[in-house]
């Protein structure tokens, strides 16, 4: 083998870029030459890359913390035997937990010529929205694995990582208190809501103004009329998806678990026969869900919520009003999920609260940040005694800015991120056994 001969081959296998020739190497393949040739040989056995055919199939969607197994399929088509290689599905950072995703995306396999193989890459991802697919490499050794050949795929594939609806498990309470509400159990609701139902026997503790007495005058014994609320009735959810969305309470974003409680709700309400929409807004729509049926209500609602990330801008109230006011052009309850905090509420959402609550019945929910409840309990050093008083102050403050909230005829909820859920279904039912609704 002449010198050009040599110096492809040691260009070929990786050891020198070509054009450059060290002459010690001339020595060292002379007396080598049978290792050489079993690097050639290996190398031009390597089963070529850029030939293969990758192709996806499995899951387009998960709630988050549950796996997602997405399917690689590789044809070898080639004739030089078969493929042995390492394979890397590379995905976003956040499709798994830290420090699992390398073993979690490499594979090893051996695909004979002429036939397919097919290895499982399982997704847990840590971050809702859309996760896309990266470039699969694949590294291919010859028989006696001293060279390689290596290249990469493009193999479009998207995951879509839903909210984890964790509040789904208050449900069934919650369903069993308005089948209360709505009459179908033996409990009967006392008092009077929007619509007349039956007549029955009164019972000490009865409210005297639901006394029939045109019943009771043809009867033995003193008659009541019963009442369920109306159904069919427009709730409109609003998601504030400004700065304040993005602060972070037990190691979350306020918007997601203002995400879980307008979820149970819309669960809630859909089962009560009440038509629900969403809008997401900051100073522009981000998500917008009108006119699903009961059955469609829900996915629609998580589907749309899957990509909605807080935006760093302040939002924008009077853009928020216009948008809720033209998407709910009847009268509708109302749930906005923003926050308390006193400027965004006193300089953006006070001034224009009076065009939503005379038309409609308002409800306004917020995530309350448990560790200043648990700030407010500190004692023993002089910092825990400032600690305590900062955390005093901030909660007056945001008892203050509530206050004037309800003056303008809203409900508030305000509640941590694990309570915010089930205290935000409680208001509904009581507004709809108060007959608000």
């Amino acid at each position: 083998m002449g010198l050009t001969g040599r110096t492809a081959l040691l260009a070929a296998l990786g050891s020198l870029p070509v054009g450059i020739w060290d002459p010690s190497w001339t020595g060292l393949l002379a007396v080598n030459a049978p290792l050489a040739l079993a690097c050639a040989c290996d190398f031009a056995l390597a089963s070529p890359v850029r030939r293969l055919k990758l192709t996806r199939s499995g899951d387009t969607s998960a709630r988050l913390g549950d796996p997602a197994d997405i399917t690689l399929t590789i044809t070898n088509p080639s004739r030089r035997g078969p493929l042995r290689a390492h394979l890397r599905d590379a995905w976003p950072p956040s499709s798994w937990p830290p420090g699992t995703e390398t073993e979690a995306s490499r594979h090893r396999l051996t695909v004979p010529s002429g036939e397919r193989r097919r290895v499982t890459t399982r997704l847990r991802p840590t971050r809702r929205g859309d996760h896309h697919s990266d470039r699969v490499t694949i590294r291919s050794f010859g028989p006696l694995g001293l060279f390689t050949r290596q290249g990469t795929h493009k193999v479009p594939w998207t995951v879509r990582v839903l909210p984890p609806f964790t509040s789904r498990k208050h449900l069934p309470s919650k369903l069993a208190r308005l089948r209360e509400l709505d009459g179908r159990t033996s409990v009967l609701t006392r008092g009077q809501g929007t619509e007349f139902d039956s007549l029955r026997e009164y019972v000490p503790g009865d409210d005297t103004r639901s006394i029939d007495w045109r019943a009771t005058a043809r009867h033995s014994t003193v008659a009541v009329r019963t009442w369920r609320p109306e159904r069919d009735r427009h709730i409109l959810l609003v998601l504030d998806t400004g700065r304040t969305s993005a602060g972070r309470v037990d190691d979350a974003p306020r918007l997601d678990a203002s995400l879980d409680a307008a979820l149970l709700l819309a669960a809630l309400a859909s089962r009560a026969g009440d038509r629900v929409d969403l809008l997401a807004y900051d100073r522009r729509v981000r998500a917008l869900v009108q006119g699903r049926t009961a059955r469609d209500v829900l996915p629609s609602l998580v589907n749309a919520m899957a990509t909605l990330e807080p935006e760093l801008v302040e939002t924008d109230a009077r853009g928020l009003t216009g948008a809720a006011l033209r998407t709910a052009p009847r009268r509708s309850l109302i749930v906005l999920m923003t926050t308390l905090d006193a400027a965004p509420v006193e300089e953006g959402l006070l001034p224009v609260l009076p065009q939503l609550t005379q038309r409609h019945t308002v409800l306004v929910a917020s995530v309350a940040d448990p560790h200043i409840a648990r700030m407010t309990t500190s004692r023993g050093t002089a910092d825990a005694v400032y600690e305590a008083a900062a955390a005093a102050r901030a909660q007056s403050e945001r008892q203050h800015t509530a206050e004037q909230l309800r003056r303008h005829g809203v409900t508030v909820v305000d509640a941590t991120p694990d309570q915010l859920a089930p205290a935000l279904a409680d208001a509904y039912l009581a507004l709809k056994a108060a007959g608000r609704l």
